[in-house]
């Protein structure tokens, strides 16, 4: 029971907060368009329970609360009634029907949910750092590792570094995620030394770490210490909210370059998770403190956001793609190659979902049991 409490109900508390966020965006916007919404969901399957309001909304929980949809008006030129039989449309129909609305409509409403995803993360970040302020130490080099990267490069105590790859540096933080991510590649550091500036190259090693809830990734090291502890800094809800919106950014481009070294083979894809891991990561993090539980829930918002912007069909992006041809063609893409890309896109999405399934349960030493079971 305490495994079920404080792992699967932590999970599926945070997926239903992120999912109903998603789903919110495509709501409120189709609602603006104009395009009256048949059902709001979280999970799929058979409903639990729900209600229907004044605009004939269904909403509803479902029985299987792993994600959740938007159902809209008019995705075809017919309509089916009660007793099953099609008919065409009826000109008060196509005025809320999603699919005659605009080309700029329908984007609006589909890039929405992404949308809600990244302000969700923003909102949440400003909050953090306004109640609880934001970690922020110096770039000063407190100490230099012998026969690391930085000793090779010519880094010195005392140095402080104010730029790296060309872009400048607020805290110590900083440095530590870019070279972490980086893994093995070069860096161009600009530090100050005695009033002057000096650039240095350096090349980070790359170890494989394993963290404080006991994953194991490959990181770069570059082989420095800080100087002091850092202090927490609290802002204004203006100030916090710019702050928000670059660690948003950092987050987002820091999650796109992770995903592409994956791709170019210089991360291992065994390092994705699924869903049976973020269920574990959840719990785990939820133990460490408020802080922590929102940042995650943060960093899950924005790679949810991300996943749908990809370019395959049956996510937001695909649909976004498609928009993107009949932008270019003047005219949608028909029916049958519309139909192919879903079903393309669907076995991507299945294939992605079995093999994070397959890293979870490695991880779990599930798969060495069952191999040892049948040798």
């Amino acid at each position: 029971m305490d495994f079920f409490t404080n792992y699967v109900v932590i999970f599926l508390i945070l997926l239903t907060v992120l999912v109903y966020v998603h789903e919110m965006g495509h709501f409120l916007l189709a609602r603006l368009c104009g395009v009256r919404v048949e059902v709001f969901s979280i999970g799929f399957g058979p409903e639990l329970f729900g209600f229907t309001d004044r605009s004939g909304t269904r909403w509803k929980i479902s029985a299987l609360p792993l994600g959740g949809y938007v159902k809209m008006f008019g995705h075809s030129e017919l309509v089916t009634d009660a007793d099953g039989a099609e008919r065409a449309m009826t000109p008060a129909e196509r005025q809320v029907s999603f699919t005659h609305k605009p080309l700029l409509h329908r984007t609006a409403i589909v890039a929405a949910g992404p949308a809600a995803n990244f302000l969700f993360a923003i909102v949440a970040l400003a909050i953090l750092f306004m109640a609880y302020g934001q970690p922020v130490s110096s770039t000063t080099v407190g100490q230099v590792v012998p026969g690391s990267a930085a000793e090779a490069a010519g880094l010195q105590p005392g140095d402080h570094i104010v730029e790296l790859g060309g872009r400048p540096v607020r805290s110590f933080e900083d440095i530590a995620r870019a070279v972490e991510l980086g893994l093995g590649e070069p860096l161009e550091l600009t530090v100050e030394r005695d009033g002057q500036q000096l650039v240095l190259d350096a090349r980070p090693t790359v170890i494989e770490h394993t963290d404080v809830f006991g994953y194991t990734h490959r990181i770069g090291r570059l082989g420095i210490q800080r100087t002091g502890v850092g202090e927490v800094v609290r802002y204004d809800p203006i100030s916090a909210v710019g702050m928000a919106g670059q660690e948003t950014w950092r987050l987002t481009v820091s999650t796109l370059k992770a995903v592409w070294q994956m791709i170019s083979g210089s991360r291992p894809s065994d390092e994705l998770g699924g869903i049976i891991s973020i269920a574990k990561m959840s719990g785990d993090v939820a133990r460490t403190g408020v802080v922590a539980l929102v940042s995650f829930a943060v960093l899950l918002s924005i790679n949810l956001g991300l996943i749908n912007l990809f370019p395959i069909p049956v996510l937001d992006g695909g649909h976004l793609a498609f928009y993107a041809v009949e932008a270019v063609r003047g005219r949608p893409l028909g029916a049958r190659a519309q139909e192919w890309g879903f079903r393309i896109g669907l076995a991507l999405v299945l294939a992605l979902f079995v093999f994070a399934t397959h890293n979870d349960l490695s991880r779990l030493g599930v798969v060495q049991f069952i191999r040892d079971l049948i040798t």
